[in-house]
């Protein structure tokens, strides 16, 4: 664990001990899952006392709280830029694929934490994230539609679709690892393919 990736991860949060407990965190949370971690394993993991922790976060769903809203808004965000291009919308959802599943692959340990340990949030937290996910759906949905419109996509649902799209991105998280054999890049670049298809569109 090191200062400079922390910072990388998230150079909006100060102060850099309050990064190096959420890099601690979604290492503990994808070692041993949420509810199995405990204070002490992330104070420790971040070379801190356990009260430490409570300086920078209130609790432990805090800190999954503050992992959880990061890195949402940072897929909400790439999702954004490349909607708002004046591409057409074949190539605007190949860009959206692509960079969607190379973030999931490249923060596949962050990923995992941001997908799987969702249903951790205490309620209010959790409509916060939740929010984040419709509007990214939301954008995905729009370009889907665009393209229907205009005869590049063919697809009877396109909720359904856009779902099957970002959920492609996100299973990324679930297997991949350094030793898949394909860069994040490579594999953002095949899957957007294959997204292109499903919709009834030629890559």
């Amino acid at each position: 664990m090191t200062t400079s990736l922390s910072a990388e991860l998230w150079p909006e949060v100060q102060p850099d001990a309050a990064r190096r407990l959420m890099l601690a965190g979604v290492e503990s949370f994808a070692r041993r899952g949420y509810h199995a971690t405990t204070t002490r394993d992330i104070a420790s993991a971040a070379g801190m006392s356990p009260a430490a922790l409570y300086v920078h976060f209130p609790s432990k769903a805090a800190l999954l709280f503050a992992i959880s809203k990061s890195g949402h808004q940072q897929t909400l965000d790439l999702v954004e830029d490349v909607a708002k291009r004046d591409d057409e919308p074949r190539e605007r959802m190949r860009r959206i694929v692509a960079d969607f599943v190379a973030w999931h692959a490249r923060r596949h340990t962050i990923a995992r934490v941001v997908q799987y340990e969702l249903q951790a949030l205490p309620d209010k937290e959790y409509q916060v994230v939740t929010d984040l996910r419709r509007r990214i759906e939301q954008i995905v949905r729009d370009v889907i539609s665009e393209g229907v419109a205009q005869g590049q996509f063919t697809v009877e649902d396109v909720k359904i679709a856009a779902r099957a799209v970002l959920s492609l991105g996100v299973d990324v998280a679930r297997w991949y690892t350094e030793r898949a054999g394909k860069t994040p890049k490579m594999l953002g670049r095949e899957y957007a393919d294959l997204a292109l298809r499903m919709l009834g569109a030629q890559p």
